[in-house]
């Protein structure tokens, strides 16, 4: 069984392990696309219970199982999974079928990648997140898919539009013909920044920041307080690398809001299972 969360993102799979997936997506049979949700999985304390991170001190054999579990739900196999090795940078790099695998079953011989890219079929490309955003590329006429981790550091470092470039350059997409999905993250009302943050954002967008939303600032007291909307400002960003308006979609979903749903660095103090986003091309 399925539940809509809104217009932009749906809970599949409700009845077994759940997925967030995007009705943008599900109109292509021929990918697969989803983001975890902290629900179903076998990992307990403060992973409980769907915890996808290997590296936050949860025992590996529950969080392989996690991924056993959510593959299965999707219609992926564990095998067929390409990780990233986030570092909040803006790298990218072209993978395929030759990298399945990396990051949970072998090494990976990369190191701080936050953004993959391919046209093979039966290349599961993942990214992490648990506020920071993940975003979902689709050519349609190319066959090329995407993933990019972009938190704040990459938001201002513009990867949302470098991975245009970069499937641009490696497939010959054309930036109007993609699709793209802004997936479930941090959302505007909850993402506080100190004034160093800000700055950064306005030096990066330039006028936008205020003419679009970007930076919102509220004043308590006396003292102003900044909030970033890294939603908006992703979707800024495509739209200057050239992505049509109406193929940009915001999935609208805050992990900070959602913790019924999500796991959020920020709502926990660290102490917190990860989340991970899925795409394929199916075989």
């Amino acid at each position: 069984m399925d539940r809509i969360l809104n217009g932009n993102a749906m809970l599949k799979n409700v009845d077994t392990v759940p997925y967030v997936a995007f009705p943008i997506f599900e109109a292509y049979p021929e990918i697969v696309c989803g983001f975890s949700t902290r629900l179903c999985g076998v990992s307990r304390g403060e992973f409980a219970s769907m915890n996808l991170g290997f590296l936050r001190g949860d025992k590996e054999e529950r969080v392989l199982e996690n991924y056993r579990r959510l593959t299965e739900s999707m219609g992926i196999r564990p095998e067929q999974l390409i990780f990233t090795d986030q570092v909040h940078g803006t790298k990218l790099r072209l993978a395929g079928r030759a990298d399945c695998g990396k990051g949970i079953f072998h090494e990976r011989d990369y190191k701080g990648v936050d953004g993959h890219t391919t046209n093979e079929p039966g290349a599961a490309l993942l990214v992490f997140g648990a506020d920071c955003v993940p975003l979902f590329f689709y050519d349609p006429k190319k066959g090329a898919i995407a993933t990019a981790h972009a938190g704040w550091r990459g938001t201002v470092g513009r990867i949302a539009g470098g991975m245009v470039s970069f499937m641009q350059e490696k497939f010959g997409s054309h930036a109007e013909d993609l699709r793209v999905v802004i997936g479930p993250s941090i959302g505007p009302e909850c993402y506080e920044v100190g004034e160093e943050v800000a700055k950064e954002f306005e030096q990066s967008f330039g006028k936008r920041v205020w003419e679009s939303n970007i930076i919102l600032v509220k004043k308590e007291n006396v003292k102003e307080k900044y909030f970033v909307n890294l939603w908006e400002a992703n979707r800024v960003a495509l739209l200057e690398a050239g992505v049509g308006d109406n193929h940009i979609v915001v999935s609208g979903l805050c992990t900070m809001c959602r913790q019924d749903l999500f796991f959020s660095h920020r709502a926990s103090g660290n102490k917190r299972g990860s989340m991970a986003g899925f795409i394929m091309r199916r075989n």
